[in-house]
């Protein structure tokens, strides 16, 4: 019994203890790293890669939007109900083909940045 008083007596101090000294450092390495973020380099490397993930990530919408387009313009022009939804799955297909290679190509685009700077 005497030890287990002992023991959790113990541990509560370490805990009081370690929590202390353990809140102090990690207020050290926040303040640090805050520092380092603040850094004219390294806030030019982060608006450099916003840009790039900006003007990447605008190529897929576009292809999207396009693709609805043409899907609806497929579905409400001529002929009978069916010729209209054949014509309109079609176009979802060659939609489908055109967000795809967007997407290839926003991901290549990507893979190639990151080559880059790790070159």
């Amino acid at each position: 019994m005497r030890g287990k008083v002992g023991l959790v007596i113990g541990l509560g101090i370490g805990y009081v203890l370690g929590t202390r000294a353990g809140r102090q450092r990690y207020e050290q390495i926040k303040e640090q790293a805050q520092k380092v973020w603040e850094l004219d380099p390294v806030q030019k490397q982060v608006g450099r890669a916003k840009d790039f993930a900006t003007s990447s990530a605008m190529a897929l919408p576009g292809a999207l939007w396009t693709g609805a387009v043409k899907v609806v313009k497929a579905a409400s022009g001529e002929g009978s109900a069916g010729q209209k939804l054949d014509t309109a799955v079609k176009a979802g297909k060659d939609s489908s083909d055109d967000v795809k290679k967007a997407a290839k190509e926003t991901l290549n685009d990507v893979v190639q940045a990151v080559d880059d700077k790790l070159d």
